[in-house]
């Protein structure tokens, strides 16, 4: 789906196409085409109407790319990742945006939903003096409204991490394994791109290109401080969850070494148990104990029976229980 938003003397309004004219170097008019679900139909619009390298424009027609930021004769390329949540579980995933910026003109297309962009389309449709700030600016906006929603999903993280740490300790029944696993895999997803991201916000907040001013670059900053703080976050808890995951593993060894010394303890005592009955229950002629017949029973188990303490208080004198 193709949203163009075109803004001319104080007024911002939204068209079915692009007029050429509004790309002339010295045209008045700030223009925003949002390309949602593209397709190839769109190329030529970006080849043919703006002019853009067929190498960013097939990056920024493919589903996904990490983010990154490349300087052409007449624009900057930008991939900046959004945020959003998955279907099958209460993780998320990261999803691209390109941006296309150039001096009068921002392009962004995505192959998924993507909500912050949403959020301006409606502001530039209730306040025309959004895209009167320039294309970079609204560059800066929907960056920043991006960036705001991995806080959330970092406070998310934050409690599931400290859902399975309970659940590790806790001595519960359950497989917690499956859990870790699942958020290592989400912080991964979160790593993956906070990092990079934060290196292309920190190049448009140095003022490398031209094309950020420096009142800009300042907005920008505040944009890498916060990315910066998500990279720190993920790093962090990448570490936790690979202590949690050690802390996990030695656990169940420490209960599977608990479970063998239990087994190998009653296998012991009814080793030397085992061959008492065998030697009585042989039918063959036997010493016998005082009592009589009737009493044999009662001689051999106790006999067992102080054998068997003998073995405990063994066992324990050599520390071994």
């Amino acid at each position: 789906m193709r949203t163009i938003f075109v803004h001319r003397d104080g007024t911002t309004r939204q068209v079915d196409a692009v007029d050429p004219a509004w790309l002339a170097p010295d045209a008045p008019e700030v223009v925003w085409v949002n390309l949602d679900h593209p397709t190839d139909a769109d190329r030529p619009l970006l080849e043919d109407v703006f002019h853009f390298h067929e190498l960013a424009v097939e990056d920024a027609l493919a589903e996904r790319h990490h983010p990154k930021i490349e300087r052409y004769d007449q624009f900057l390329y930008l991939i900046l990742h959004g945020v959003g949540t998955r279907e099958h579980h209460a993780g998320f995933e990261t999803r691209d945006v390109d941006f296309f910026l150039g001096r009068n003109y921002l392009v962004t297309v995505h192959t998924t939903e993507s909500p912050s962009i949403v959020a301006e389309q409606e502001l530039c449709t209730k306040h025309h003096t959004v895209m009167a700030e320039g294309p970079v600016a609204l560059l800066h906006r929907i960056a920043d409204h991006m960036v705001d929603r991995y806080l959330p999903c970092l406070d998310v993280l934050e409690q599931r991490v400290e859902r399975v740490e309970a659940a590790i300790f806790s001595r519960r029944h359950g497989n917690p394994l499956h859990d870790v696993l699942r958020l290592k895999s989400d912080v991964a997803s979160l790593r993956r791109v906070a990092g990079p991201q934060r290196d292309v916000i920190g190049r448009l907040a140095r003022r490398e290109f031209p094309e950020i001013p420096d009142a800009m670059a300042y907005r920008f900053r505040d944009i890498y401080d916060h990315l910066v703080r998500i990279a720190d976050e993920a790093t962090f808890f990448q570490d936790r969850l690979t202590g949690l995951l050690d802390a996990y593993l030695s656990t169940q060894s420490n209960r599977m070494n608990q479970v063998m010394k239990v087994l190998t303890l009653i296998a012991t005592i009814f080793m030397p148990l085992t061959v008492v009955t065998g030697i009585y229950g042989m039918n063959v002629a036997l010493p016998h104990w005082p009592g009589g017949d009737a009493g044999q029973f009662w001689w051999i188990l106790a006999f067992m029976a102080v054998m068997t303490a003998a073995m405990m208080w063994w066992f324990r004198w050599m520390e071994w229980l």
